[in-house]
């Protein structure tokens, strides 16, 4: 569960509409590369203009607002007013004209010329009655055109050859987080609950590596099947210092690979393609590039780096190994030891002796490579606010505030801070609303301006937390006993009772372990030896552990 502020920065990340949200996009690429100079002259000005279709007084004024913000997206989005600014400038029926004349027309073999196209949109707007839009609306709906796309429908596909990579290579990657590859999988490793120390199934872990290092910048390990929250997690471990949290962990050790990736490189999983994960990747100005179809040599990088980690967790006890004739008659279950934490605690061991050895293709460290690349250009910058950055990639939710506050999936929330609204809440549209599935006793509401989070607890707050699982799970089973109408008593009380089986089925299982091993220790067949010590991991690409590794890591493992 993330931290508690009294609110998180979003400056109308979700309150623009996509047409007002892409304009933005594009104008923070002019602008934020004309920001990069002190100063800025006339020439340079005058060609953003002539790029984003403005005036050079709008320009100014687009610069200033970059610079006085937080240099993200959202500082650019157009204002709004009463008179009508910052809207779409076009119509719903303009647009898809728009877009239907640049499917039919410019994207053709006929390779029409935008004069021609823009002939044709002028009459069809008169037969239709429809405002006619400026020629410059249609050139800037086709300069958002993917180049490759367009290329290959008016020229064909050996014309846009010259603008992919030669010969389908990857493109090659050389500044620190410049990209960065994150994928999923399934631990092949039965883990015990914390309490009562009993299996509980195979955790999943989400990885990210920086490409021109191979330094592992991202990790989150969790029960539930990978999602966006899990991608989220992943980019708040990368973007923010990692000391507190191997503190958490009880671990003493180097890990100073962190910051904000400029690129995001994944396959095409829907998890990747998430609405808050777009926008939150816009808004922080992190670009997404998914894997093209049937080219996986493109994922590569990250696919080896979880190949490397699954052979590290094959030595540990409870392992399920990468198939069923591996494993043999090996029980995983019985000899699982390790609980999530002490898991993630193993993992960042391993991350940090992986860091130390010779990688194959680099010919020298991952941690080397980086201290490299840190003396080259410097440290990349790491997040401060772990919370702000995580909220921006959180599920959204949209939902009516009514004189009680929220309610979200059979629960209320409500706080202090929701008054203000509540008062003018007739004239107010649905809130956006952030929650984190692991707990759910709380939420972010976004304010009607899109400026802050404001995060609204339980309504009632003698709650206990619940995550979104254990929520879906109890609402499923009054359905099933034919509750049709479910109410926060009733789902609570579900929940509760669902624990309690939990933990009555959890005494019996320990308590027929105890009786199954007394009965062993009496029997004249011998048990299981118990599990080796578990050893560092082989050394990577054939490679050998160097002497960076400090010795207090080998250590602790």
């Amino acid at each position: 569960m993330v931290d508690d502020v009294a609110g998180v920065a979003e400056l109308g990340v979700l309150t623009a509409s996509a047409e007002e949200w892409s304009l933005a996009v594009r104008r923070a690429e002019v602008i934020g590369r004309l920001a990069q100079g002190r100063r800025v002259g006339i020439a340079a000005v005058d060609e953003a203009a002539a790029e984003l279709g403005v005036s050079r007084r709008q320009v100014y004024e687009l610069l200033r607002r970059w610079r006085t913000g937080l240099g993200v997206v959202s500082d650019l989005l157009p204002r709004r007013s009463s008179g009508g600014r910052g809207r779409a400038r076009v119509s719903e029926e303009v647009e898809a004209l728009l877009l239907e004349a640049i499917r039919g027309l410019y994207l053709s073999s006929q390779r029409r010329s935008v004069s021609a196209v823009y002939k044709e949109v002028v009459r069809q707007c008169r037969v239709r009655g429809l405002a006619v839009p400026s020629r410059g609306t249609l050139e800037r709906r086709i300069g958002q055109l993917d180049p490759v796309a367009s290329v290959t429908a008016r020229q064909g596909a050996d014309a846009a050859r010259a603008l992919r990579s030669a010969g389908g290579d990857v493109p090659v990657i050389e500044g620190l987080l410049e990209q960065v590859q994150i994928d999923h999988t399934v631990v092949d490793l039965e883990i015990v609950d914390e309490r009562h120390r009993l299996p509980i199934g195979r955790p999943y872990v989400t990885a990210a590596i920086d490409v021109a290092s191979r330094c592992v910048v991202g990790l989150v390990v969790m029960l539930e099947a990978p999602s966006a929250l899990a991608v989220g997690l992943c980019l708040a471990h990368m973007a923010c210092d990692k000391r507190p949290w191997l503190e958490r962990l009880g671990v003493s050790g180097a890990w100073p690979m962190s910051g904000k990736p400029r690129e995001v490189f994944t396959d095409n999983a829907a998890e990747f393609k998430s609405e808050a994960l777009r926008r939150g990747c816009d808004q922080h100005g992190i670009k997404q590039s998914y894997r093209p179809l049937g080219a996986p040599h493109f994922g590569g990088i990250i696919e080896r780096l979880i190949g490397t980690m699954m052979k590290m967790v094959h030595d540990l006890p409870g392992t399920t190994f990468s198939n069923p004739a591996e494993r043999g008659d090996y029980d995983s279950q019985a000899t699982a030891v390790l609980t999530l934490a002490e898991l993630n605690k193993w993992l960042a061991l391993a991350v940090m002796v992986y860091h130390g050895e010779v990688h194959g293709t680099l010919k020298q460290t991952p941690a080397g490579r980086w201290e490299q690349g840190v003396a080259e250009s410097g440290r990349p910058a790491t997040v401060a606010n772990e919370t702000a950055f995580l909220v921006d990639f959180l599920p959204v939710e949209r939902r009516t505030l009514t004189r009680t506050g929220f309610t979200l999936d059979h629960v209320q929330y409500f706080c202090d801070g929701l008054k203000p609204w509540i008062v003018r809440r007739g004239g107010l549209e649905k809130f956006v609303l952030r929650r984190d599935p692991r707990d759910i006793s709380r939420i972010w509401a976004l304010d009607p301006d899109g400026t802050t989070y404001l995060p609204v607890p339980y309504r009632t707050l003698s709650r206990p937390p619940i995550s979104l699982w254990e929520q879906k799970a109890a609402v499923a089973r009054l359905r099933e006993l034919g509750r049709d109408q479910v109410d926060e008593n009733a789902l609570f009380s579900m929940v509760e009772q669902m624990r309690q089986i939990a933990e009555d089925a959890a005494g019996k299982t320990r308590a027929s372990r105890r009786s199954r091993r007394a009965v062993e220790r009496r029997s004249v067949i011998p048990t299981r030896p118990a599990p080796a010590t578990v050893m560092p991991p082989p050394a990577h690409d054939g490679g050998t552990v160097a002497p960076a590794v400090p010795f207090e890591v080998i250590e602790q493992w």
